[in-house]
This record gives C-alpha cells, structure tokens and sequence, in this order.
C-alpha cells in the first residue's frame, strides 16, 4: 500500500502499528525550510483562489516561523523522521528534496534498494531507471491529463499540485523571485535573532 501523509512519525507509527503485524516501510522527502514555506505559500494561494498581500505574507511566515501550523513546527517534524531513519534505517529513509534534482540516478537507486526491489545489472544497462526518471519528472506528470484537468475528492483542481511547473512555463518565474527575495529578508532577520 503506498500512502501519502504529512504526520508526524510517531503518529503515523501508531497508525501502522495498530492495523498491520509487520512493519511499514515509510520513505519521507525532506525540503529545505525556505523552500518549503515559500511552496505552502504558492499553495495557499492557489488552493485559495486569491493573492495575498505583503502583510498577510508575513503573518504567514511569523507563523510559520514559531511552528503554528497544521503539521506543527517544522524541525519536530523533520528532526522526527532524521531521527527514525537513524534508528531503524531499514523501515525509514530519509531523501533530501534537493538531492533528488541534484542526483535523481543515485536517489531512485537508492529507494529501490530500500524497497527491497534493487535494480539488476541487466535494468540498469537496459535504460530502466532512465525510463523511471523520465516517467516520474516533473515535466511529464504536470502534462498528465488528470493533473491538467482533474479534480480531489474533495473538489480542488488537481494542477494546484503542480502549480510551480506550471508557473515556471508560463514565464511568471519573476513573482517567484520576488516572493523569495522577500522572503530572504524575513528569515535572515529571523535567523540572526536565534543565533
């Protein structure tokens, strides 16, 4: 069964426990902080059907920054699956968002490896896991016809999951520069309280 959650270890551990004898194997894709904040921005957005404004923009980051969120504070979150990657390496991995783009070969070798089903000497040589990088980009599944043009269950448009590729090819790449430089501010700010 393959399951998509943005819970935390611990509850999805309990959840798994209760209804399954042997363990799940549970993959987590980490991204960085920025990235990830200025992604649930977009989102939010869209899924919204509106543009927010400066201020609204840093309410959210605030927010954000002091983990009053839906999931929760952003490094419990993280540091919760780092650490059960460390702790049991052999039902949790833990994959870099950026790792994937900067090596995607070395990356989907290595998922399969965890999934128990390792490439052959004969698959890799064939192409396989070129085809498998090629099938999963994402240029082919924003071009996918369910994400062009459907829907959840709960009715929201299926290409407010994809909406940075999207934005990327119709050229709006600008705003998004604008938004991060923005947000480079906030957080630099915020980072130097810390430390």
């Amino acid at each position: 069964m393959i399951y998509s959650t943005h819970m935390h270890l611990n509850t999805l551990r309990e959840a798994t426990t209760k209804s399954s004898s042997s363990p799940w194997k549970v993959v987590y894709v980490c991204r960085g902080i920025k990235d990830t904040f200025v992604s649930g921005w977009h989102y939010r957005n869209m899924l919204h059907r509106t543009k927010m404004d400066q201020a609204t923009f840093e309410l959210m980051f605030d927010a954000y920054w002091k983990g009053v969120i839906l999931y929760g504070p952003y490094w419990e979150h993280v540091l919760g699956y780092w650490n059960g990657s460390l702790e049991d390496g052999e039902n949790v991995l833990f994959l870099k968002y950026e790792e994937m783009f900067e090596e995607p070969r070395v990356q989907v070798k290595r998922l399969a490896e965890f999934l128990d089903c390792p490439f052959t000497e004969e698959e890799e040589k064939s192409g396989s896991v070129e085809e498998i990088l090629k099938l999963c980009s994402l240029r082919n599944l924003s071009n996918l016809e369910i994400n062009m043009n459907g829907t959840t269950r709960i009715g929201i448009d299926s290409n407010v999951f994809l909406g940075k590729v999207k934005l990327v090819v119709t050229g709006r790449i600008i705003s998004l520069l604008k938004w991060r430089k923005r947000l480079m501010i906030l957080l630099n700010v915020n980072y130097k309280v810390l430390v």
